[in-house]
């Protein structure tokens, strides 16, 4: 009886019924299965919401984002980078690059995909492409894309456990001493330096190879055009 919650998520997802009903069904149910009451598991429920309240928020993300987006911010964004003559495609992903390693460095959490990728720094790297190229191919527009979304992985990657809170470091530290290998969180922090220096060199590298294959395309085109 204690699985009459699977059951219930099970016959939800066949029938396409709202899986926030189907999910707080399941949960009453199995609950009151095993001998709760009513009260507790409304409790239960209410911490479990309460502890993970902070997931939410990137639910709330995406809407305002799409509502950015209709009204108008990538097309400013591409604005304002068609208007500074130095900018590049390369340039813009790598100095993001190096900002959100900074931020995750020190704990902070902005950046990333949906909230900054996307609406932003894809768009001012294919308004720099634009200008570089005088004319995006589809699949240069793509590979474009994906670098600017390679920018966030490799920064939050590489940089967060320059964080000395940060999670794996913990639990790095808690395998390894409970294994009888006792490490201070400051020493690892110094070993993950060089790792995060050499990603960022690599991707500067890459970027400026990107940015040279740009060019030469756009050279290419201007000599077509003569």
């Amino acid at each position: 009886m204690v699985l009459v919650g699977v059951v219930i998520v099970i016959v939800g997802m066949v029938f396409r019924i709202n899986a926030l009903l189907v999910v707080a069904v399941a949960g009453y149910a199995t609950g009151l299965a095993a001998g709760i009451s009513i009260v507790d598991i409304t409790a239960i429920i209410g911490k479990a919401f309460a502890t993970n309240r902070y997931m939410s928020l990137f639910i709330l993300v995406l809407p305002v984002i799409g509502l950015l987006e209709r009204n108008g911010l990538r097309e400013r964004a591409e604005q304002f980078i068609a208007g500074i003559g130095t900018a590049t495609a390369g340039r813009i992903m790598w100095l993001y690059m190096l900002i959100r390693q900074i931020t995750v460095g020190l704990g902070i959490t902005i950046g990333g995909h949906p909230a900054f990728v996307r609406p932003l720094i894809a768009p001012m790297a294919e308004a720099a492409a634009e200008k570089q190229t005088h004319g995006l191919s589809e699949k240069l527009r793509e590979q474009v894309k994906a670098c600017a979304a390679m920018a966030d992985n490799l920064a939050n990657f590489f940089g967060q456990n320059l964080f000395i809170a940060a999670g794996g470091l913990l639990l790095i530290k808690g395998v390894l001493e409970e294994k009888g290998y006792p490490i201070d969180l400051f020493t690892m922090v110094i070993y993950t330096v060089p790792t995060a220096l050499a990603a960022l060199a690599i991707a500067f590298v890459r970027y400026q190879l990107l940015d040279r294959k740009l060019t030469a395309i756009g050279k290419e085109g201007n000599r077509h055009d003569a």
